[in-house]
């Protein structure tokens, strides 16, 4: 079990920013351990349920898509891209996503994220294959996990409805003491603003690992998906969505 590292919760910018994970270091003071109060995993729905494309308007993965992220401070930047094939995880064709980051120019981390829609519009988030990089070499593929291997399990990554699970808590994803994060809806509604423009109508999420201590606020705006994210207790240390085109 690692300390002092932020949540590394599934979805677009899905692994914080070293300068978000130095701002939960410093400012949270909550032990590392397990949580009692951990919600359950949700069942899986049956493969046939899910659909083909994953079109929440929340979290949009259409073919093609290029999200494009910076931190404040521009020294971290990271490109999040939909690709067009697909990875069968149980069963169920899930969507590819490929996310980099980098620092200052220089590739850190590289992960594949597997996402999956079912007929009522959630989104499920089914595993990653994550690697991190040092001067151009894999030195760790801590956090990866696959559902159906070794126990682990898919959670919901955004709800169909987010209005309907206000201040209820989900699992996100479930790899026994590899990968427990989860998700609270605080609000919906809210605007947000970022150098790529102003939205509105856009879901407010809290989410926290509970292997390790801090929590994250982001941001899911219509048709845009993820758009800002920062430490809920250092909220200028911005993660923001600088550039957005479609395929």
């Amino acid at each position: 079990m690692r300390c002092f590292q932020a949540p590394d919760n599934g979805g677009l910018m899905k692994k914080p920013h070293p300068i978000i994970q130095i701002a939960l270091a410093a400012l949270t003071l909550e032990a590392c351990g397990d949580d009692t109060t951990a919600p359950p995993v949700m069942p899986l729905p049956e493969p046939g349920s899910f659909v083909a494309t994953v079109t929440n308007s929340f979290f949009p993965l259409i073919p093609g898509t290029l999200w494009s992220y910076q931190s404040r401070d521009g020294v971290e930047t990271n490109t999040v891209e939909v690709l067009g094939e697909t990875k069968t995880i149980l069963g169920i064709p899930a969507t590819i996503v490929h996310d980099e980051v980098f620092s200052d120019g220089e590739l850190t981390e590289d992960t594949f994220d597997w996402y999956a829609q079912d007929g009522d519009g959630n989104v499920w988030y089914l595993g990653e294959d994550s690697r991190e990089i040092e001067g151009g070499q894999v030195v760790s593929t801590e956090g990866s996990w696959e559902a159906g291997v070794n126990g682990a399990q898919a959670g919901i990554i955004m709800w169909a409805d987010p209005g309907s699970h206000i201040g209820e808590e989900y699992r996100q994803e479930f790899a026994e003491g590899e990968a427990e994060d989860v998700g609270k809806v605080v609000a919906v509604n809210e605007t947000v603003t970022v150098p790529f423009g102003s939205f509105s109508g856009c879901v407010k999420t809290e989410d926290r690992n509970l292997l390790e201590p801090g929590t994250e606020n982001k941001f899911y705006c219509p048709d845009v998906g993820t758009t800002l994210e920062y430490p809920a207790q250092a909220p200028d240390e911005r993660t923001e969505l600088i550039d957005l085109t479609g395929p």
